[in-house]
């Protein structure tokens, strides 16, 4: 028996880790240690939804989808090209990001607060102009609201699609006032708090958005040439695949993506569904053994 088990748990811990290693950094365990470790208040309780989203293995099709919907934002898209290095060090960008979620999501209110202040911090240093002339600053909340809101409509399209335990109605409209909460600790100042004022806010975005030069560079760089080893390229052309297929159709034409629904539906959606089904169990510790029974008197 433990012979047949044993290959099949050192695969999922290999996955498990190979995973978390590329998401959490090199001190990703300790620092999900001190976030779930750490004792005190925090900003959501375990009830809250968006802990069930920002759990759910299909955060890692919202993540790339999100990343494509706000490179549509001219000026969101130029402080990202000259200033995050997402080309030179793309997985440190996603690490720093990953984290943030974390700890706002799930460590401590103090430790939430001080990440917010970082985060802040980089923000106000983030200004610059556009090749067309047209000045921008990270910490704008306009700006800063175009990137929550295509954050949190990915995240939230891809947990009702992919997701292990889809939202009601009701949870849906709890994730956006959860995550209202952090946008307004950095610097949003009317986030969207239900899926109606969150449709709302998007078609008012719609006017600014456009796909610009470094837009498509980006998208191509997600896409087709991301920074990894050939063999775990294919599940990751999945992973991009249903990224594309999140996205409404008014964001695709811009960056020239595929729009083919009957794949999607037959082809594209299954996959997604099985890939997500194997990152959630190689990434959710096996339950632990029972214990040894007693030796006989």
């Amino acid at each position: 028996m433990n012979a047949s088990v044993s290959p099949v748990r050192n695969l999922r811990e290999r996955i498990g880790a190979g995973l978390f290693g590329r998401v959490a950094g090199p001190s990703g365990p300790a620092t999900r240690a001190r976030i779930h470790g750490t004792p005190g208040p925090r900003w959501f309780g375990p009830e809250r939804p968006i802990r069930t989203v920002h759990g759910d293995a299909s955060m890692f099709i919202g993540g790339l989808s999100a990343l494509l919907l706000q490179s549509l934002h001219p000026l969101a898209m130029a402080a990202v090209a000259a200033h995050s290095g997402f080309r030179g060090d793309p997985w440190g960008r996603l690490q720093r990001t990953s984290t943030f979620l974390a700890v706002t999501t799930y460590g401590t209110a103090r430790d939430a607060e001080e990440a917010v202040a970082r985060v802040r911090a980089v923000h106000e240093r983030v200004r610059g102009t556009t090749s067309s002339g047209e000045p921008y600053h990270a910490a704008d909340p306009h700006l800063l609201g175009w990137v929550h809101v295509a954050e949190v409509d990915s995240f939230l399209r891809a947990h009702q699609r992919f997701g292990a335990h889809p939202l009601t109605a009701e949870g849906c409209d709890g994730y956006l006032a959860d995550t209202a909460r952090v946008a307004r600790a950095l610097g949003v100042p009317d986030p969207p708090c239900d899926r109606a004022e969150l449709a709302a806010r998007l078609t008012a975005y719609r006017p600014e958005l456009r796909a610009t030069p470094e837009a498509r560079d980006a998208a191509r760089f997600i896409l087709r040439e991301p920074p990894l080893p050939w063999p775990v390229r294919a599940p990751y052309a999945l992973l991009a695949v249903n990224a594309v297929s999140l996205l409404p159709l008014w964001a695709r034409l811009p960056l020239d993506l595929p729009h083919a629904p009957r794949a999607e539906r037959f082809c594209v959606r299954p996959s997604g569904h099985a890939l997500t089904k194997v990152i959630r169990w190689a990434m959710t510790p096996p339950p632990a053994p029972p214990p040894a029974p007693p030796p006989s008197p």
